[in-house]
């Protein structure tokens, strides 16, 4: 992406729940991608162009030409976690460790790509019944945190719960406080090879989340973070270097290298 292009944004949904209950349909009548996807024009504008995919498109959506072609992708899943195809998650993996941004929204937390990033179960403790949110900004100066209250006051969600079970987050952007006195880590940065990864839990599909115009605020901001400034997409790559010689590395398979020599 040059300087002056728009940032690219693919918008991933399950869309599932639209398609099969009645009252999510009526929050969501063109789906809970499109809700996220108005949230990000009208915060950033021309800045971004986005585009919407969905599990059940061929290949979700989300072929190799699709994710060559998107700066960060923004994933909600969760009741069909196990429907999406390891090869998919494989190649969405690939990309955010050579720099696509990632943001994971909601019950993404247990997909398969967010799960296979963080090396953990991703668990959490929850309660299904309606709940007050309050979203506490723990790091005012992070550029995810600008323009967004203290605290977001979210009248309707599910309730999210410590012991969440994923490696520290590299920043903490928001902590989250409900009405049983429980905590949750709601909004956590991450790092995986050249890609930016930000997890952010409000969303529920029972409830108008994505209407939240701070919420949408919030997508909005992490997606401007999560673009990288590196100049191409590639993987990290172990490279060989002769002693003074710090610009021209070789290329090295070492030990992942198949093992030729004879058994004599």
């Amino acid at each position: 992406m040059t300087d002056n292009a728009a940032t690219r944004v693919t918008v991933w949904s399950e869309n599932r729940h639209e398609q099969e209950h009645e009252h999510v349909a009526a929050l969501y009548p063109r789906g809970m991608h499109a809700a996220v996807k108005e949230g990000i024009e009208e915060n950033l504008g021309a800045a971004v162009e986005v585009r919407t995919a969905t599990l059940d498109q061929p290949e979700h959506g989300l072929t190799e030409e699709v994710l060559a072609n998107t700066d960060v992708l923004t994933w909600w899943g969760h009741m069909a976690h196990g429907d999406v195809d390891d090869e998919i998650v494989e190649r969405v993996h690939r990309h955010v460790l050579s720099g696509m941004g990632l943001i994971v929204l909601h019950s993404g937390h247990w997909s398969k790509i967010f799960t296979k990033l963080m090396g953990t179960t991703c668990t959490l403790r929850w309660r299904g019944e309606q709940d007050r949110e309050l979203v506490w900004t723990v790091d005012p100066t992070h550029p995810i945190a600008k323009g967004v209250p203290h605290p977001i006051i979210i009248d309707e969600q599910e309730m999210y719960g410590e012991f969440f079970d994923i490696p520290t987050p590299e920043e903490l952007v928001f902590i989250s406080s409900f009405s049983g006195g429980e905590v949750f880590r709601s909004g956590c940065t991450f790092r995986r090879g050249h890609g930016k990864i930000f997890f952010f839990s409000p969303g529920d599909q029972d409830y108008p989340v994505y209407h939240h115009k701070d919420i949408r605020r919030v997508i909005a901001n992490a997606v401007e973070w999560a673009v990288t400034d590196r100049p191409r997409r590639e993987l990290p790559e172990l490279l060989r270097y002769d002693t003074n010689e710090f610009f021209k590395g070789a290329g090295y398979q070492g030990a992942t290298a198949i093992y030729e020599g004879s058994d004599a």
